[in-house]
C-alpha cells in the first residue's frame, strides 16, 4: 500500500492511494483510526485490514488533495550520516566503522509540495536526498535477523542541511544546523514493506531545478536497513511511526567547485524508485 495522511476539511486523515484516487481508511472501515502512528500501533493486523479497506472502500479524486508528512509528529527522528560509500568517498573521509547517529526534532517535519523555509540565520542551506525508514512495531536490542520484522515501510526523505552551522560553529552544531523549521520533508507516501522487494537496492536521485544533482542507489549504503534498525534500537526502544533517515549519495552542493547551496525559488525533487517523488520549494524566511 501506499499510505498518505491528507488534509480534510476536518483536519488531518490517513487514506491510501489506489488507481482511481485515494481511499479514507477510516471511512471505508471505522473501525480503523484517523492517524498514521496510531494505524501503525496496530500493528500488521492494522496493515492488513488497511489492505481490505482500500478493496472495499470508495475512492476520491487525487487530484487537488493536500498531502501532509504521512507521519506528521513522529516521536523520534534520527539520522545517519556518511552512510554511503560513494559520499565517504566525495567527503574525503574513510568510511564509518559503526553508524553515525544525529536527530532532528519534529518542527522540521513537512509534507510533500511544502515550503523549505531559508533561515536568515544560515547562507549555506544545502540538500541531500535520503530513503527514509518508518518503524511500524515497537521494539528494543532487535537482532539483526528479526529488524525487518519491525519496519512498517519507505518514504522519500530530504535532509535539509545548514552547513555553516553544521560545520563550521564552535565544536560543530550538528543537531542546531540540522533542526531548523522546515529541514525535513517527507512522503509524498508511505509505501509499504511488501511493495519494496530489496531497499538496499533502490536508484535515488535528487533533482534541483530539474537537474539531477544526486543520483545513486542503496546498494551503496555501509549500513543496511536492518543493520540501522538493530544497532539504533540498542540504544533506545523504537516506537511505531519513528523514522530513520539513511544518508545521502554523493553529490551535495557542499562538495561541489563552487558550492551550490539552496536560494529562494528552488525547486528541489527527491526521487526513490517505487517510492515516488517529494516536490519542495525553496522560500525565504519572512518572519
Amino acid at each position: 500500500m501506499k499510505l498518505v495522511t491528507y488534509l480534510d476539511p476536518a483536519g488531518p486523515r490517513i487514506a491510501a492511494r489506489r488507481d482511481d484516487g485515494y481511499v479514507d481508511l477510516n471511512r471505508a472501515d471505522a473501525a480503523l483510526p484517523t492517524e498514521m502512528r496510531s494505524l501503525l500501533e496496530l500493528g500488521n493486523d492494522g496493515l492488513r485490514r488497511a489492505a481490505a479497506a482500500v478493496v472495499s472502500g470508495k475512492a476520491f479524486p487525487a487530484e487537488g488533495v493536500k498531502l501532509l508528512a504521512p507521519v506528521p509528529r513522529p516521536e523520534k527522528i534520527f539520522c545517519i550520516g556518511l552512510n554511503y560509500a560513494d559520499h565517504a568517498a566525495e567527503s574525503g573521509v574513510a568510511a564509518p566503522t559503526e553508524p553515525i547517529a544525529f536527530s532532528k526534532f519534529v518542527n522540521t517535519v513537512v509534507g510533500h509540495e511544502d515550503p523549505i523555509v531559508l533561515p536568515a540565520e544560515s547562507h549555506e542551506v544545502d540538500y541531500e536526498a535520503e530513503l527514509v525508514i518508518v518503524i511500524g512495531k515497537a521494539g528494543c536490542h532487535i537482532p539483526r535477523d528479526r529488524a525487518l520484522d519491525h519496519v512498517a515501510g519507505y518514504c522519500c526523505g530530504h535532509d535539509v542541511s545548514a552547513r555553516d552551522w553544521q560545520l563550521k560553529k564552535p565544536g560543530g552544531q550538528w543537531l542546531l544546523g540540522k533542526t531548523f523549521d522546515t529541514f525535513a520533508p517527507l512522503g509524498p507516501a508511505l509505501v509499504t514493506r511488501d511493495e519494496v522487494d530489496d531497499p538496499g537496492n533502490l536508484d535515488i536521485c535528487l533533482r534541483l531545478n530539474g537537474q539531477t544533482m544526486q543520483d545513486s542507489n542503496t546498494g551503496q549504503l555501509i549500513f543496511a536497513v536492518d543493520q540501522l534498525v538493530s544497532y539504533l534500537s540498542g540504544v533506545c526502544t523504537l516506537s511505531p511511526g519513528d523514522v530513520i533517515f539513511t544518508g545521502t549519495p554523493p553529490g551535495v552542493g557542499m562538495a561541489r567547485k563552487p558550492p551550490v547551496w539552496l536560494k529562494p525559488g528552488d525547486e528541489v525533487e527527491v526521487e526513490i524508485a517505487g517510492l515516488g517523488v517529494l516536490r519542495n520549494r525553496c522560500v525565504a524566511n519572512t518572519d
